[in-house]
């Protein structure tokens, strides 16, 4: 038997290989400030998106080559790639305005060192190389005076949270300042509950927080009612009441990154409501800044329209006969005008351009007011894409989703009449609809979470895009449990989804899951699919057994109707006259839904179909025109003869 090699001398060589890895990284950062130096001249765009997919299909062919998974390689690619962008849009940014090129910048930002505040201006002066000398303030207010009397070169205020939405109080000090925006950043916001000397939950009675935070993670502390809430001006006061703090009771919350600064440790982590929840972050300074032509800017406005019908509509439809983009659109009242709103519009648009300059000139004849508060590189890297086939590397094909008007308005919602284009839903790397076919295994619960994660890496290595948990329910598992399976899921790269059977499991479940999953013996449940349609969450509409493809498709319409029309439906297997107590599938009932409504239609071969039979059967759901399969892990269990089958469905 050979002999395992020594596990420290392992390590020396992982440590070696880090440190290669690190300075290649650099390296090819370097290079792609060679890049923006050259697009510089040439005044050509920072972004080839063409050439961005053609580079990622090449990575993962050669990755494949080195046993490497194809979403690792992408996901490590994809951060090189925002991290390029983001690094030639601040060299030439910097370039074009060298009055702001300064070696060392006095930053104004809320709170003190470690809140969120100032974690985004030192990864923001980071980015630019440029020293941040920091000044902790204690209001919004306090942020715009700095700047004005130029005690700091740059302000940043908060501006919106994707969990808790837009912060209000900096709408309003923007009315009254003559600074302009000169930038902007994102940051993600990960929650921890930070105590001391290593205390847990249980000894935990008061936790401090500013009050954006506690809105952040409503739903954790709904399940924490013995906690007092404290309410402090920001993060930073908050760790710092936790170190002054007599005994080891107490707690806030902030970012772990933040909390060690206070050297204070993470007792809890996640608390945030939604998954993915980032902040987002304007810079403001006396004097505006030019965009070169080749960055992707955006541009904020401030507008009054005056009381009148479709003021604000006749406004809006300036920016649509100019072909401008509206990204954000916010109203806040007027002081002293009661009844009247001040709008705050966000186009992505670059002010230098002729169309923007037209359009300001058409909207300064319709406004009573209209100011333009700055333009400024957009810095919001959406992440290329490789779809299903590409990831099998097949050629890349451009396409482009044209949203077609509706034929009909008075057609049912689901219908091919009402809405041409074929609905396509996609959430991180799962994508359904249209040409994108998807695969979702579908796992039963309870399971180990040691057990659990190497599943679901064994599912994603596979070829799978998404996991459905089935009938959580039935294992008794509460919602932080569950919580912690879609964590999992979402780790290893897949999209989650949960099977609900109430309305009471729905509220609860929709809180942690990417997609919800309603079973076909809810399909009459008008309660919950009323509930279903009122949410922005993607649901899979499973068809009842003994439900006609009429029946499904109006509950189907009574989901759309309510708002959301991110649905899916799933056939599972109808039951039949002569053998009732046998699921087949309804591959006639399939086509006539698929030549009948836009939206992806999958078919769920768990229950209906032998195992002998499911490869056929997958193959029959696919030629059909069906928009992807769901398969049990007990089915074709060796997990080769999954990827074959996969590979076969994706070609």
């Amino acid at each position: 038997m050979n002999k395992a090699p020594e596990l420290n001398q392992t390590r020396k060589q992982i440590t070696a290989l880090d440190k290669e890895l690190l300075s290649l990284l650099s390296k090819r950062r370097d290079l792609s400030l060679d890049v923006a130096r050259s697009k510089e001249v040439d005044v050509r765009p920072i972004r080839d998106t063409q050439r961005e997919k053609e580079l990622l299909a090449r990575l993962v062919e050669q990755g494949r080559e080195h046993g490497l998974d194809a979403h690792f390689v992408i996901s490590l690619y994809q951060s090189i790639i925002e991290d390029s962008v983001l690094n030639q849009q601040a060299y030439l940014h910097g370039r074009a305005n060298p009055e702001i090129q300064q070696q060392q910048s006095t930053i104004a930002y809320l709170g003190a060192r470690g809140s969120y505040s100032y974690l985004a201006a030192s990864r923001f002066c980071q980015r630019r190389q440029v020293e941040m000398v920091d000044l902790g303030c204690q209001s919004f207010d306090e942020i715009i005076k700095s700047v004005e009397l130029g005690h700091a070169d740059l302000g940043f205020l908060p501006i919106e949270n994707t969990s808790s939405g837009s912060i209000n109080e900096v709408y309003d000090v923007l009315q009254h300042t003559s600074l302009s925006i000169v930038g902007e950043t994102t940051i993600e916001v990960g929650h921890c509950l930070l105590t001391k000397n290593g205390a847990g939950l249980d000894g935990i009675t008061t936790v401090f927080a500013h009050p954006q935070p506690i809105s952040q993670c409503s739903h954790w502390l709904s399940q924490h009612p013995n906690l007092t809430l404290a309410y402090c001006s920001s993060s930073a006061e908050a760790m710092q009441k936790v170190i002054d703090a007599d005994d080891d009771s107490v707690a806030a919350i902030g970012s772990a990154e933040g909390g060690a600064l206070y050297q204070l440790n993470a007792a809890e982590t996640g608390l945030a409501n939604q998954k993915i929840n980032q902040s987002r972050f304007i810079v403001v300074a006396r004097k505006a800044v030019a965009v070169p032509s080749q960055l992707p800017a955006k541009t904020t406005l401030i507008m009054a329209t005056g009381q009148k019908p479709g003021a604000l509509v006749e406004t809006l439809l300036v920016l649509k006969a100019h072909n401008i983009n509206m990204s954000k659109l916010e109203s806040r009242p007027i002081p002293g005008t009661p009844w009247e709103e001040m709008f705050y519009l966000d186009v992505d648009a670059n002010l230098a351009t002729s169309e923007l300059q037209q359009a300001l000139k058409e909207l300064e004849r319709l406004t009573r007011f209209i100011k333009v508060l700055g333009c400024y590189p957009c810095e919001t890297v959406k992440p290329t894409q490789l779809n299903n086939s590409q990831l099998l590397i097949e050629p890349i094909s451009s396409k482009e989703v044209v949203t077609a008007p509706s034929q009909d308005e008075d057609a049912p919602k689901y219908s091919k009449l009402y809405r041409q284009q074929h609905t396509q839903i996609e959430i991180n790397q799962f994508k359904v609809g249209g040409e994108d076919f998807a695969a979702i295994q579908q796992l039963t619960l309870p399971m180990a979470a040691d057990v659990f994660a190497g599943k679901v890496k064994q599912i994603k290595e596979a070829g799978f895009q998404a996991v459905l948990l089935d009938n959580p329910a039935s294992a008794n598992l509460n919602a932080a449990e569950l919580k912690d399976y879609c964590h999992l899921i979402a780790q290893a790269g897949l999209t989650s989804s949960v099977q609900v059977d109430s309305v009471n499991e729905f509220n609860e479940t929709v809180k942690v899951t990417d997609m919800v999953y309603i079973a076909g013996k809810e399909m009459y449940n008008d309660e919950l699919l009323t509930l279903a349609g009122s949410v922005t969450t993607p649901v899979l509409l499973e068809r009842n057994t003994m439900a006609s493809t009429t029946d499904w498709l109006a509950a189907a319409n009574k989901i759309l109707s309510q708002g959301n029309q991110q649905l899916i439906l799933i056939e599972a297997g109808i039951r039949s006259f002569n053998k009732p107590e046998q699921l087949a599938l309804d591959l006639a009932g399939l086509i006539e839904v698929i030549a009948e409504s836009h939206l992806p239609v999958l078919g769920n071969i768990s229950y209906a179909v032998e195992e002998k039979l499911i490869k056929q059967q997958a193959n029959a759901i696919k030629q059909l025109g069906a928009s992807g399969v769901i398969i049990n892990e007990k089915q074709l269990t060796c997990n080769d003869t999954q990827a074959e089958l996969l590979h076969q469905l994706h070609q």
